[in-house]
């Protein structure tokens, strides 16, 4: 999974790529610092695969990760240049899904490129770069698909959803929005790969005395969250400037600074569920002495799909898969007592995978 962090300046943007995945992004209190698009890979903490790999005395453990693209601060104009320009709004079109950070807190020794804070107008500015951005992409496409259109049926219903989608967007809304007639013109808009249809997770950045109630006292989260409920978008609350502190200790001085905070988990754990809910994603997993590890498919994937995870030749000679339930599993104590108690099942293709299957395939190529 590859997740895009984007806001206006100074919002706390780079501050919480840094906590998130310690790479050591430049941070300053100025726009623009941030020169290149940083990439960081974090791992999915997953309680279930420590345990999994004591059973099993497995050599190594590997959990899902997610990667996270720091894009530089956007600014009014970024999509006509402005700024350091479109450049980054490119970058953004290769991820899954938008983490979108926005100012919650005051402080006078953190400049506001607007002069205010102001989280409705923040979160106006980008989604209209990210909107003229696709804007211009539309437009391309629409003056090569006319050329078509006058001799495909095809294209002239393509045509159609294009200058559809155009006037939504010029309205000002954002392409996710748009409701799709059917499912065919649901599967074109999304081949577009438009910045206004990726799915969006708003970072309400606050200051630590708003954390403890997960914001619940502030104006301003109120704001963030009325905005993505509207537009079905995901939100979650964080202080990038706590999070920074806590990326510098080890696990036990982690959980005890989150414990005295009133918190029983990190921005990162917080934003992890948040992105898995959005995308509709889960894990399952596999176990054994060589190795324990996490795999993230989507909800509703079936057993010869989530083989395919694995290696493409599992999906291609698939057979039937040996499931059991991870809790299931450790209650026993061994695979082995587990199948002596029926615990084991034996599926086949039409199999939906469950979140927390520990699988073993059978395949044959």
């Amino acid at each position: 999974m590859k997740l895009g962090i984007v806001g206006l300046p100074n919002v706390g943007k780079s501050t919480l790529f840094n906590s998130l995945t310690s790479a050591g992004a430049e941070s300053a209190n100025y726009p623009f610092c941030t020169i290149d698009p940083n990439v960081g890979v974090v791992a999915v903490p997953d309680f279930r695969l420590k345990l999994l790999s004591d059973m099993y005395s497995s050599k190594k453990i590997t959990p899902a990760v997610i990667e996270f693209v720091d894009i530089a601060g956007l600014v009014k104009g970024a999509s006509k240049g402005e700024g350091l320009g479109n450049q980054f709004l490119a970058n953004i079109r290769e991820v899954d899904a938008i983490i979108h950070v926005v100012r919650c807190f005051e402080d006078t020794n953190v400049i506001h490129v607007d002069g205010s804070v102001d989280p409705a107008r923040d979160i106006e500015t980008i989604n209209l770069e990210l909107i003229f951005s696709d804007l211009e992409v539309l437009e391309r496409r629409i003056s090569k698909t006319a050329r078509s259109a006058m001799n495909d049926k095809t294209a002239k219903k393509e045509l159609e959803t294009l200058n559809k989608l155009k006037a939504h967007l010029e309205s000002g809304k954002t392409a996710k929005t748009l409701e799709a007639e059917n499912d065919d013109e649901m599967a074109f808009i999304s081949s577009l790969n438009l910045l206004t249809d990726k799915p969006v997770i708003y970072a309400a950045n606050v200051s630590e005395d708003d954390l403890a109630d997960d914001g619940a006292s502030s104006p301003h989260v109120a704001k963030v969250r009325e905005i993505a409920a509207a537009e079905g978008s995901g939100v979650f609350v964080i202080s990038a400037q706590i999070e920074e502190e806590i990326a510098e200790l080890d696990e036990e001085e982690r959980k005890e600074f989150l414990s005295d905070l009133g918190l029983s988990e990190s921005g990162l754990e917080k934003l992890i569920a948040a992105s898995y809910d959005l995308l509709g994603l889960m894990s399952f997993l596999t176990a054994g002495e060589t190795e324990t590890r996490a795999w993230t498919i989507k909800k509703g994937t079936k057993a010869p799909q989530a083989a395919g995870k694995i290696h493409s030749d599992f999906e291609r000679g698939f057979i039937k898969a040996e499931v059991v339930n991870y809790k299931e599993l450790l209650d026993c104590g061994s695979y082995a007592a587990a199948r002596d108690k029926g615990l084991i099942r034996i599926e086949g293709k039409d199999y939906v995978v469950a979140d927390g299957d520990v699988i073993l395939f059978r395949f044959n190529v």
